[in-house]
């Protein structure tokens, strides 16, 4: 059975707490997983979460601050380290390619699998497969950053009322959707688009247009808010985003589930994050992450 989800591995920004760990969160695609942004102790709590490291087709970093990439150098190892039969491709930002060098090469050990390297240089489509189309955006952030984008292409969901008006049944339903037409009748006549389901991972940044980008017409949206309003010059002289402008984000893009992460460790309130969210304007489904987490990509409406 195909399951999309999201697994929430850490939450803390720059600095883990007793109950937030560093980032990490894993997309559960039907049947890869890409591992977004690992920091310091990814790999344990992969373990707390039931992740293994057979479960990782991709690695996507979007920058190189140690609490969105320390926990690369365990990922790896352990990758090689339990002999992960299919292929692991790795993306993030070129600029910071001699930092994957080190981190991938920390200490020694014995490499068994094909990590490939796809960094990231520009905007754009970074991966086509059957089941998604993976492309990454510039942000806003002291050291470049690119956020990630996945989007599933559309399909077409058959009217069965439609189907029976026309007498089309058992296999010239098939047979109408591989030719497009059948004895005069279209395709468009008994059938809709189904739209393809959206996600986007949006992390250290200041409002830009990345963001918005990101952020359009998403069924989930994981997104920074390192910061509460009242700290919104120091987030934007950090480059960061509030729990208020990342909601508004959220609102303006359509999101349909909003989740906020990265919070830095001076809020001890977690639920001030959610009733400011909602302030700005958000309707959607909204989840204020923490460690360990679950949340599923929404059912198509």
């Amino acid at each position: 059975m195909s399951v999309r989800e999201l697994v929430v591995l850490g939450t803390a920004s720059q600095v883990p707490t007793r109950h937030r760990n560093h980032n990490g969160y894993l997309l559960r695609w039907d049947g890869e997983g890409i591992l977004f942004d690992p920091g310091e102790g990814t790999q344990r709590q992969m373990l707390r979460a039931g992740v293994a490291a057979h479960d990782l087709n991709r690695i996507c970093v979007t920058h190189f601050h140690g609490d969105h990439s320390l926990g690369l150098a365990g990922v790896i190892q352990r990758i090689n380290l339990d002999r992960v039969p299919h292929e692991v491709t790795a993306h993030y930002p070129l600029s910071g390619r001699r930092f994957f060098d080190r981190l991938r090469y920390a200490t020694a050990y014995r490499e068994t699998v094909a990590l490939t390297e796809a960094p990231v240089a520009t905007d754009g489509v970074l991966a086509v497969t059957p089941a998604y189309t993976l492309d990454a955006h510039r942000l806003s952030h002291p050291v470049e950053s690119y956020g990630y984008r996945l989007t599933e292409p559309d399909g077409r969901r058959m009217l069965p009322e439609r189907l029976a008006a026309h007498g089309i049944k058992g296999p010239d339903v098939g047979r109408i959707q591989r030719e497009g037409s059948l004895n005069g009748v279209p395709l468009d006549e008994v059938s809709e688009i189904r739209r393809g389901q959206r996600f986007a991972f949006v992390m250290d940044t200041r409002l830009c247009d990345g963001v918005h980008t990101l952020a359009e017409g998403c069924d989930l949206l994981v997104i920074e808010s390192t910061f509460l309003d009242e700290d919104e010059a120091l987030a934007t002289d950090h480059g960061h985003l509030t729990a208020g402008q990342a909601a508004r984000a959220a609102r303006d893009a359509g999101v349909r589930h909003l989740v906020l992460t990265h919070f830095s460790q001076r809020y001890p309130d977690p639920g001030e994050f959610e009733r400011q969210a909602r302030a700005a304007g958000y309707e959607g489904e909204l989840t204020v992450a923490h460690d360990l987490l679950r949340v599923p990509v929404p059912k198509r409406r």
